[in-house]
């Protein structure tokens, strides 16, 4: 690992400022950067350490929604009782990812910001786009069968690890930044992760310097919530294809899969299709797909896992 400075934030604009340092990084939870400072895929010359601003809240908004702070650890959010009676994909879609012992550390802002499980993005012999724009994507014709195949490019085949970031796209969650003249800003889920395009290494909307706050839920959709991932073991792996669903008892409803793409992968006009069945859904969630012979499989599991959501939805 190589060298670098520290600091405590003493205030939100102040880490702000303080992350317009040349290579700076906040840090809280460090679940995933300290793992990438190991490996020496993210070098940052200074650290904020940022747990010490209060950000540690789950609290009612005005609206009837609720309000996660930043630094709420992934444990307590998924644990909240406002979150497992209300919010209830938000809780199963925690308690799938990782384990017991990083949920303890991971926190909310951390956990929409953590960086693809790409196997060549991890290995520094191999050229990628995410960790050096320009100089290529190895992941294409070489091992895909974990990688996206849908919203990719010819720059990044890559998909967005988070469970938790699935099942908050489902909610419609906004997210809350500030930077350091003080100003806040809110930006919808559905437009806080990018696809690849030619820039895979622009991974989010956020501006230079801007400190995530907290994330806002509106108020409860109701329905029956359901979180169904498929993964190659029971548990510590990331997902191969994932569901996050709310249904009503009409069978209309809101479905995001988690495992295909750059980022939780949500079309509405496809969930006119909910009440056709699994299969509609499917064709109309994956159409313009580009798999890889070796992930095509992802298809059909796609429209299997979404059957079986359904089936539990219905009872």
């Amino acid at each position: 690992m190589k060298s670098f400075t520290y600091e405590k934030a003493q205030s939100p604009t102040a880490a702000a400022a303080a992350r317009g340092k040349p290579n700076a990084k906040f840090i809280a939870g460090g679940t995933n950067l300290l793992d990438l400072m190991k490996l020496e895929i993210e070098t940052p010359q200074h650290l904020i350490d940022v747990n010490g601003l209060g950000f540690d809240k789950i609290e009612s908004t005005p609206q009837g929604g609720l309000r996660i702070g930043a630094l709420v650890r992934n444990t307590a959010l998924a644990a909240d009782p406002k979150v497992r009676r209300d919010y209830a994909v938000l809780s199963r879609a925690l308690l799938a990812g990782a384990s017991g012992q990083l949920r303890n550390k991971a926190t909310t802002a951390g956990n929409l910001l953590q960086r693809t499980r790409c196997p060549y993005f991890y290995d520094t012999n191999m050229p990628c786009n995410k960790r050096k724009a320009g100089s290529g994507c190895s992941a294409i014709g070489g091992a895909t069968r974990s990688l996206a195949v849908i919203g990719s490019s010819d720059a990044c085949i890559a998909t967005n690890p988070s469970d938790m970031a699935v099942a908050m796209r489902a909610l419609d969650a906004t997210v809350e930044a500030i930077d350091a003249a003080g100003k806040t800003r809110s930006v919808p889920i559905a437009d806080f992760h990018r696809l690849p395009g030619d820039t895979p290494h622009i991974e989010t909307t956020l501006k230079p310097g801007e400190l995530i706050t907290s994330v806002t839920l509106p108020k409860p959709l109701g329905g029956k919530q359901i979180y169904r991932k498929v993964r190659d073991r029971a548990s510590y792996a990331f997902a191969l294809v994932s569901v996050a669903a709310i249904i009503k008892p009409d069978g209309a409803g809101r479905v995001v899969l988690g495992g295909v793409a750059h980022k939780p992968w949500r079309v509405e006009a496809a969930e006119s299709e909910l009440p056709r069945g699994a299969k509609a859904t499917a064709a109309a969630l994956l159409q313009g797909a580009r798999p890889t012979t070796d992930n095509k499989f992802k298809l059909t599991l796609v429209e299997r896992t979404l059957a079986a959501v359904l089936s539990e939805a219905k009872g």
